[in-house]
């Protein structure tokens, strides 16, 4: 016979259970919670409780593709937990996110719960604010199910595809492979910007700079050669350089023409998920996964303090540029108090966006709270979240001011037969660019002075530069997702799991933050370029997306459209499962056992390793890092193991570099610490300054004594101190070339580094 047991008073007050709301996640629910109060209860449904089956097709192809889903694993007790409370509301209320996924997974809650639909009813809201999430249940809703069948549709297209096609690529190239709709798309055009860039034949052409200076000024600036006789010249060698610098060398320069022009210069829109990545990518150096964690974060509510927790931004997967009415009349409100009059524009900004398949279902990435400014709340947030925040906060304020003035001189200067041109900008009016400056470096060129039709100059030197063209650059995440918006391909939910995907696949990988097709991911898409092209042929999938537009239209019917694409799309499976070579990718390195080459393999969970070309003969296998390079051989190190006093090594593990202990009786590992060399400049502290890395992955600089002390730097010190303030210096890497700079914040002292690479 069961014990049970009498549950003990806590004294806590129970909630009354008359209305029950059903969000997704648990963070979401408790800053939603300080909103609705206690005659609301909270739930969170955790993402989706119901999908298609994980080891079956799941979708009945003769019976009009109906699908058929189960609980997920795992989530038998969250269904459980909501079955529970649907029991004792009056009304339920679902409220996960205000997009097409958001739609299908409150319709599967729905379709689990023991309730009459008729108490059953949809909100959504763009932002988790008060005025938000009361107007919202003020005006439920019933589900979409235009929206669910969309959603739907999605996912049975993009489980037809992947079932499908993965076992013939199992059979032809290797276990654990998969291909799928949108991440094929992404990596042909990752495996065809490699082509371009290895197909490409670098061009020399030449430069030359002219340093000039007014008579009596010495202050220079530098002129760059342009024209030959009144016409655009090229210099393609050496030759021809010298032959100009001979000709200008003993020549007067002399001011043929100044030009004064007065231009706006526009603020950009607010972000959406695309541009947010993008920049985030750009200025943080973030991951657009990593960025969208961070924004989820920001979205569903941070704990400030005494408030309790408060969303900060609104909903982040978006492709709209529109804002609210009540968010322009905040912001002009904001501008106007803070900037003054002359930074808001005569009429309100409208920003429209005309790309494929927008569909414009919700507002632009903005802070719900626009006095909740950056530095007002930043003992709140984490330094990821006040950098982001701050990025988006400054975006969306910067979109709603004025245009900044420029005023730009430019002069074309005569020396024989040859023009050079020199041109400067100078912000008249700052406008925008007072909260959010987004000039690239070029264009915060050195002044040049105030020249004059005919001025006579003086030449200071004459610079030949050579250069060579430079193939197309790798696509970098940011640049992905931008590539694949302006194609059509893809939602804003699907960019970043999309990356995740094709790099956890093996398909690319990730060389100093640009992405780079691996020998399995070139040979894959190869395959499927040639027995599938219109899997991977990205206006296919854009034409896909517009039609399951359509059906959250209510324009087509979903099992048309699926049907449509399936019978063409059976009749090239047939094919390529009859026709598709099977492929062995052999690589450079050989069998240390039978000195065969290695063939690239993947195991049955989808990971890749070397095996011996000669198997089954021969069964040597390696190891592969996350670079899908062998993993190294273990490397001796001057560390001594503090339990036992044995040598360490060096050896390499799924999470990279580490040391061992190799006393076989003894399983000491640690960290593996990349030391700089350079001692913590903090008084009275021993330590050293060492490699780190963020909880985000992300490479930082600090003392080998923390928790006792935390000095902390993002770039890698020099050793040496600032000249002017007697601060650290630092080296920073960037596309402009890497420099020196002081650590402070306050000092501005940078110098070039001589000869460095650009990235």
């Amino acid at each position: 016979m069961a014990k049970t047991t009498k549950k003990k008073d806590t004294g806590e007050k129970k909630s009354s259970g008359k209305y029950l709301v059903i969000v997704e996640s648990p963070a979401k629910a408790k800053t939603i919670k300080k909103i609705l109060g206690d005659d609301y209860q909270i739930k969170a449904s955790v993402g989706h409780i119901r999908d298609l089956p994980a080891k079956v097709l799941g979708v009945d192809v003769k019976n009009n593709f109906e699908p058929v889903y189960e609980i997920m694993p795992g989530k038998d007790k969250v269904v459980k937990e909501l079955s529970e409370a649907a029991k004792e509301a009056d009304n339920i209320y679902l409220a996960p996110d205000p997009d097409r996924e958001g739609e299908a997974i409150a319709w599967h809650i729905q379709s689990i719960l023991d309730k009459p639909k008729e108490s059953i009813y949809r909100i959504e809201f763009n932002e988790i604010t008060k005025t938000a999430i009361l107007d919202a249940v003020k005006n439920p809703r019933a589900i979409d199910m235009n929206k669910v069948n969309a959603q739907q549709t999605r996912r049975i297209l993009d489980r037809l595809v992947g079932y499908k096609i993965s076992p013939i690529l199992w059979q032809k190239v290797g276990k654990g492979l998969s291909a799928g709709r949108v991440q094929s798309v992404a990596v042909r055009l990752i495996c065809d910007r490699e082509k371009e860039i290895e197909a490409f034949v670098p061009k020399e052409y030449w430069t030359i700079g002219a340093e000039l200076a007014k008579p009596k000024s010495t202050n220079s600036f530098v002129a760059e050669l342009t024209k030959f006789n009144g016409e655009k010249i090229e210099i393609n060698n050496e030759e021809e350089a010298t032959k100009v610098v001979n000709t200008v060398n003993d020549a007067e320069f002399k001011v043929a023409k100044v030009t004064n022009r007065e231009s706006k210069r526009n603020p950009q829109a607010p972000f959406i998920t695309s541009t947010i990545q993008r920049e985030a990518s750009t200025r943080l150096g973030y991951s657009v996964k990593k960025t969208m964690q961070i924004a989820q974060k920001l979205y569903e509510g941070i704990d400030m303090g005494s408030s309790g927790p408060v969303g900060l931004i609104t909903y982040m997967r978006t492709d709209s540029t529109r804002i609210s009415d009540e968010a322009k009349d905040s912001a002009k409100e904001y501008i106007v108090g803070h900037y003054g009059k002359n930074y808001y524009p005569e009429t309100p900004r409208v920003y429209i966006k005309k790309s494929k398949n927008t569909q414009d279902a919700h507002e632009a990435i903005r802070p719900t709270y626009i006095d909740k400014s950056p530095e007002s709340i930043k003992q709140y947030l984490s330094s990821e979240q006040y950098r982001l925040y701050k990025l988006i906060w400054e975006r969306f304020v910067a979109s709603q001011m004025e245009s900044a003035s420029v005023k730009t001189i430019s002069a074309e200067i005569e020396a024989e037969n040859y023009t050079f041109r020199a041109s400067s900008s100078k912000i008249v009016f700052d406008g925008f660019l007072i909260v959010y400056d987004d000039r690239e470096e070029d264009e915060k060129s050195k002044a040049i002075p105030e020249l004059t039709k005919g001025d006579v100059l003086k030449l200071k030197k004459i610079d030949p530069k050579q250069h060579f063209t430079q193939p197309p650059p790798r696509f970098s995440e940011a640049t992905l997702v931008k590539t694949l918006e302006e194609v059509g391909v893809g939602r804003p939910s699907t960019y970043a799991p999309t990356i995740a995907t094709i790099q956890d696949r093996g398909y690319v990988i990730k060389e100093e933050k640009t992405l780079a097709p691996t020998a399995l991911g070139k040979t894959v898409n190869e395959l499927l370029v040639k027995h599938f092209p219109n899997i991977v042929d990205a206006s296919f999938t854009a034409d896909m997306e517009t039609k399951l537009d359509d059906i959250a239209e209510n324009a087509v019917v979903w099992q048309q459209i699926i049907g449509n694409f399936y019978g063409p799309f059976a009749e090239v499976l047939k094919k390529a499962k009859e026709e598709m070579e099977k492929v062995s990718i052999l690589t450079e390195h050989n069998c240390t056992n039978c000195g065969k080459p290695m063939a690239l393999k993947s195991s049955r969970w989808g990971s890749q390793f070397l095996g011996c070309s000669g198997y089954p003969e021969c069964k040597t296998t390696m190891p592969l890092t996350k670079d899908q390079k062998p993993v190294p051989e273990d490397k001796p190190s001057d560390e001594i193991c503090e339990k036992c006093s044995s040598p360490m090594v060096i050896k390499y593990g799924p999470y990279g570099e580490y040391l061992a202990c190799t006393n076989d009786s003894c399983k000491t590992r640690k960290k593996l610490i990349k030391k700089t060399g350079v001692n913590c400049p903090q008084e009275n502290c021993a330590g050293e300054i060492v490699q780190k890395k963020s909880r985000y992955g992300k490479i930082f600089y600090g003392c080998s004594k923390y928790p006792d002390c935390t000095f902390a730097l993002w770039n890698e010190p020099t050793g040496d101190k600032c000249p002017e303030c007697g601060s650290m210096l630092v080296t920073k890497v960037s596309k402009a070339g890497n420099k020196i700079a002081c650590s402070s914040k306050e000092c501005k002292y940078q110098q070039a580094v001589e000869n460095s690479s650009q990235s």
